[in-house]
């Protein structure tokens, strides 16, 4: 049995997703018994023209309310640039793609109305790989965007009009205008080419909404999301010529059971928010199965990389040039993003002079790529630390030695021209190291035979917060009548320990006890403003908002303590002899002075007079990374502060490989990552855990296809594999390094996303050390890994 996030349970008959009686009883006591479900029509095609639509049979269905095509909506959203239709105009871009919906008294009716919606395309020729999207032909499906040229996009964004290129993302640093001059400097110079497929979240709980459009016009939408305030702005964007405002939409987001990015931004929200217009008064769930979770969300885009490192005998790295080439999909209102962070700091954690690297976003009719744990840093480092490996080997120095030398220290100038923060990545080296090396079997060598092999890996990872430069963070924290408090914040708690964190802060600063403080989920119409929980700047961002907002409140009850107890006269109580502790204001000279919170911070201070001072304390702060900016010179990326920080570490495996079979067991994993300051240690092992489990589920075992016509084959974990508890590696060692953060709260920066990120490269390289076979193309199955060994043996013979 699985759950949807309102809690609507599913059992499973004859292989399909079956709403229960029950289920619907859940629905009536959630949102009345007029709830209404919408089935969405969805493109069979991967690219073709939209010719017409028939719904008449659909409407003569009993039960049937609407049906609604993109006729009803021709309006376009998006959160970086405006290239996407609630529901497809005049053409569908990828398989799946939303072309109109059902909606009904009941599911069943919806799904069986919908069956009978009949729409004539004519097909056109997909591009379904990036070889192809680059390869622009007189035809008419050479561009998947033909207008892409009119798409609104933020200024940081340089798509190429008459193209399958919707941003190119450029650095150029040191010697870079030729190959000459930026190498020459080199002793060695060493070329490869490396490529990642497509992945999916994979989140246990589904994408699901509700949405309602009430008599009062106010549209308020339930959402299963990371990202409700981002929700809410581009829902009264896109309907904006109905009358909607930004003050006429709400948006309410209880837990949500698994993000990892897949609900950040605006994906299928967005079709109840529209459908909700259509039915005034009746509420109307949209929720996917399980098939379109995979086919019809974001999806991890894919990326072909091609590098050339030039390096001294030393081992000093000289000049790094690479070319990224995203499969960014149908639509990259979201994912061109992932293309450009990545743009900006595909040189890794190293101090590199001379630099040139291409950051191609491209469209195909593949579904939409999107943010994915990580945000483009997993997919560049799989090539990027596999290749460092090899020029380690080729130049005779141990690749562990070789990062030594090159790793990035602070003050460090940056691809783009700023300054590297405050970081342990050398004692991150060092530790990693230590640990694998402590851990290397004394017997490993009598313990090879013709199958079974061992072998190390080792990875150093970045990643900086992708952001836009006014990505702002608020919170308002109130007390109540006993001196309890309630923070009121839109991040989202995905299962990162958000609401600890807060609610640790609040209580460093009030000193209270953290079980009387109660942090609430997001409701747009209560909760302040948040961008989205992405990125992992939440600690930092939304963290320095709290923070924030607990020095006001300690700053108003001094000041009212200090009104109500000083004369005025130079004597009594001031403001600086004043602290907190124990739930109580208190008084460096007077010990005897004791004011419990419960006795004033609503009704405030009684005088000998009767009357009172003070009223109810709320306290409010915000922070937004004043100092950051992303407008830079489109031709070298140089100027601005598009990333405000990075957070580094390193990684290191054991692996025990079986050659016949390509089977691997993992008898230990280390990782260190400087998170600045763990503010609880126990949720950053739990990241540590997490994260790297994820990771090595991508480079092991998940492996998405798609047929010739760009129809996804395994959409389903029967066909798309994940791990499960007898895969976990033996032992999964954490290790802390704190190097504070100037500009973080208590000196904290965020770390989420980035322990998945090393995963993949130093399973490649512990493969690599193992068996004397490099794999280019992830993802290392054991089957990849059995015929890799074979092809490798009939080389050399």
């Amino acid at each position: 049995m699985e759950f949807s996030f309102i809690g609507k349970p599913l059992v499973r008959v004859d292989g399909k997703e079956k709403i229960t009686g029950a289920a619907k009883f859940v629905d009536d006591l959630e949102f009345g018994s007029n709830l209404l479900y919408a089935e969405i029509i969805e493109s069979p095609h991967a690219y073709a023209i939209i010719k017409k639509i028939d719904i008449s049979k659909a409407l003569k269905i009993d039960g049937v309310v609407r049906v609604v095509t993109g006729s009803e909506f021709p309006y376009k959203f998006g959160l970086y640039m405006h290239d996407r239709y609630i529901f497809a105009q005049e053409r569908v871009r990828f398989v799946g793609e939303q072309v109109a919906a059902v909606i009904a008294r009941d599911p069943a009716t919806a799904k069986r109305a919908a069956k009978l919606v009949e729409v004539q395309y004519k097909v056109l020729k997909p591009i379904l790989k990036i070889e192809d999207a680059l390869d622009i032909k007189e035809r008419e499906s050479s561009l998947v965007h033909p207008d892409l040229h009119n798409y609104f996009h933020v200024p940081w964004f340089f798509p190429k009009a008459n193209s399958n290129v919707a941003h190119l993302r450029k650095i150029r640093k040191g010697e870079s205008e030729s190959e000459e001059k930026m190498f020459k400097d080199a002793d060695y110079v060493f070329d490869d080419t490396y490529s990642v497929p497509r992945y999916a979240h994979c989140a246990i709980e589904y994408h699901a909404a509700v949405g309602l459009y009430d008599f009062s016009k106010r549209l308020t939408v339930w959402t299963a999301s990371q990202s409700p305030h981002t929700q809410r702005h581009l829902f009264a964007e896109a309907l904006s010529k109905l009358g909607l405002t930004h003050k006429d939409v709400r948006v309410i987001t209880p837990y949500v059971g698994g993000g990892f990015g897949g609900k950040a931004g605006v994906t299928m929200e967005i079709l109840a928010a529209a459908l909700a217009t259509t039915v005034q008064g009746n509420p109307v769930k949209v929720m996917w199965s399980r098939s379109q979770e995979f086919y019809n969300t974001y999806q991890r885009q894919g990326v072909l990389s091609n590098i050339k490192v030039g390096v001294k005998r030393d081992g000093t790295i000289t000049a790094l040039e690479q070319n990224l080439y995203w499969d960014a999909g149908a639509y990259v209102e979201y994912g061109a993003n992932v293309v450009n962070a990545a743009g900006l700091s595909a040189c890794g954690p190293y101090r590199i002079p001379n630099l040139k690297i291409d950051s191609y976003c491209i469209y195909t009719n593949l579904p939409p790529g999107g943010p994915y744990r990580g945000f483009g840093y997993s997919e560049f480092l799989f090539g990027l630390e596999s290749h460092m490996n090899e020029v380690a080997k080729r130049i005779g120095i141990d690749p562990i030695e070789f990062r030594r030398i090159n790793a990035i220290s602070e003050g460090d100038q940056l691809s783009y021209g700023g300054k590297m923060n405050p970081n342990g990545l050398r004692e991150a080296i060092d530790r990693v190291a230590d640990e694998i090396e402590r851990a290397w079997p004394a017997n490993a060598a009598a313990n090879t035979t013709d199958t079974k092999v061992y072998g190390k890996g080792f990875a150093l990872f970045w990643k900086a917060p992708a952001m836009p430069p006014n990505a702002g963070s608020s919170a308002f924290i109130k007390f109540n009548e006993d001196g309890s408090l309630n923070i009121l914040i839109s991040a989202m708690e995905i299962g990162q320990g958000l609401l600890t964190v807060m609610a640790q802060i609040a209580a460093e600063v009030l000193k209270i006890p953290i079980e009387k403080i109660r942090v609430e989920t997001p409701d747009t119409d209560r909760n302040p403003y948040e961008w989205q929980t992405v990125a992992s700047h939440i600690t930092w961002g939304t963290g320095n908002a709290v923070l924030k907002a607990a020095e006001d409140i300690r700053e108003q009850i001094f000041k009212v303590v200090e009104r109500a107890h000083g004369d005025g006269a130079g004597g009594g109580i001031k403001r600086d002899d004043l602290y907190l502790e124990s739930e109580s204001v208190r008084s460096h000279s007077d010990p005897k002075f004791i004011l419990s919170y419960k006795d004033f911070v609503i009704n405030g201070i009684q005088m000998a007079d009767g009357t009172f001072r003070g009223g109810p304390i709320i306290g409010r702060g915000s922070f937004m990374p004043e100092f950051s900016s992303a407008l830079s010179n489109p031709e070298t990326g140089q100027g601005g502060k598009p990333n405000v920080h990075y957070t580094v570490g390193a990684s290191g495996i054991i692996i025990e490989l079986d050659k016949e079979t390509g089977k691997i067991r993992i008898p230990k994993v280390a990782l260190a990552i400087d998170c600045g300051k763990a503010l609880n240690p126990d949720l950053v092992d739990g990241q540590i855990y997490g994260g790297m489990l994820q990771g090595l589920a991508t480079v092991l075992y998940e492996d998405m296809r798609f047929d010739d016509k760009g129809k996804l084959l395994n959409a389903s974990f029967s066909d798309y594999k994940i791990p499960t508890a007898l895969d976990i590696p033996d032992e999964i060692v954490p290790i802390l390094i704190e190097s504070p953060q100037p500009d973080g709260p208590y000196g904290a920066r965020g770390m989420g996303e980035h322990t998945m990120i090393p995963a993949a490269p130093i399973i490649a390289n512990a493969i690599e050390d193992a068996t004397g076979v490099r794999i280019k193309s992830m993802p290392l199955t054991a089957e990849k890994i059995v015929l890799s060994i074979k092809n490798a043996k009939k080389n050399e013979s």
